[in-house]
């Protein structure tokens, strides 16, 4: 699907001037630019990938030496940006695409009417310069697949956060159909009940919710980093605490902003009688002040507990512990399953001793 995209991009020729305009010097046009702004903002970031990309350092075998943890900090900082910059290139080429087709000025009816409600049921007919007719099958697969894949990175993050936050620990075919469960059940009703639109603006309000999660996540990840009792000497630099508190605050402002604003104008302009409206504002207007203080106590709290545990200073030593520590594991696991392979024996053995014999074979001798 990203190569679809960036051949359709080098099809339509989108000006290379408007489209780096538009990423330094952004610009929301219309009564849902800010709805979709932020929903693109959650559903590009996703707050549950943080904590799956810090759980996954656990993966690795990373030597208690300075060397080695620098060395592994800077492959994980690839590795993370790389997976956001292949993200942002391919939102760069969906745009630069949608924008380019629906505003030129020889389009047809249909088309013209699929971009003034351009949906994921409708933007398929984006890629018919290159795929021509097969453009709705191709991008009904590469749907079907970014739906596994956000499924997947979800199910690995909830297996880790309950594992080490809440110390849950249950099968994984349990946990896989709890974690589906959930993830499918409300998408499917909706789309039982509303169809594809209501599909549409279900993805929305998902997207909308995990950039209001956002902070949660984002917050105590800029604290442990910058904490030099969480990581001693690896801490973040004070460029790097400077820019990345500004767009952590910058994030949390628009979120409020849109959260009070947004209530407030849909009060204002729903169809519901007064009451309702004064019944609605007692409950939504004390869970935004809770959301609202959340974010302030997780920002303010102070977190002096030491965690940090001082590395190796002689780098040989300190790889000769990890190589160490993976044969240990390997015969750890090679004596595991040699136990199991004798359990197996004797309960074989065990079995064969109490079948019955047939008495008209004892006299019988075997081959010479």
């Amino acid at each position: 699907m990203a190569g679809c995209f960036f051949a359709e991009m080098s099809y339509v020729k989108p000006p290379a001037s408007r489209v780096i305009k538009g990423m330094l010097i952004p610009k929301l046009k219309g009564s849902a630019a800010t709805t979709d702004a932020i929903a693109l903002f959650g559903a590009l970031v996703m707050p549950h990938n943080l904590f799956l990309h810090s759980a996954l350092v656990l993966s690795r075998k990373v030597p208690n030496s300075v060397r080695g943890v620098n060395e592994a900090c800077r492959y994980f900082l690839i590795e993370s940006g790389m997976a956001l910059i292949v993200a942002f290139c391919i939102n760069v080429a969906v745009v630069s695409v949608s924008g380019t087709i629906c505003s030129v000025n020889n389009l047809s009816k249909e088309n013209m009417d699929q971009c003034r409600d351009l949906n994921l049921n409708s933007a398929s007919f984006l890629l018919k310069n290159v795929l021509g007719g097969s453009s709705k099958v191709v991008y009904a697969i590469a749907l079907f697949a970014s739906g596994q894949s956000s499924t997947i990175t979800g199910t690995y993050a909830g297996q880790y956060i309950m594992q080490g936050f809440l110390n849950l620990k249950m099968k994984k075919w349990l946990r896989n159909l709890i974690t589906r469960c959930i993830a499918i059940t409300p998408s499917l009703i909706v789309s039982i009940i509303s169809g594809s639109a209501g599909a549409g603006r279900l993805i929305i309000i998902a997207s909308m919710i995990l950039s209001f999660e956002l902070p949660f996540a984002l917050i105590p990840l800029l604290k442990f980093s910058s904490s030099s009792t969480k990581m001693g000497p690896h801490k973040n630099s004070i460029y790097i605490i400077v820019f990345s508190w500004i767009l952590g605050f910058g994030l949390m402002g628009i979120n409020i902003y849109y959260l009070a604003t947004g209530f407030v104008n849909w009060l204002l302009r729903n169809d519901l009688p007064k009451v309702g409206n004064v019944f609605i504002g007692i409950i939504v207007f004390p869970l935004m002040a809770v959301y609202v203080l959340a974010v302030l106590y997780l920002t303010f709290r102070k977190d002096t507990v030491v965690t940090f545990i001082e590395a190796e200073k002689d780098e040989h030593s300190a790889r000769t512990h990890v190589e160490k520590k993976l044969e240990a594991e390997k015969y750890d696991q090679s004596a595991r399953t040699h136990v199991e392979k004798k359990h197996d024996n004797s309960n074989q053995m065990f079995e064969l001793s109490h079948l019955s014999h047939r008495e008209d074979l004892i006299d019988i001798h075997p081959p010479n």
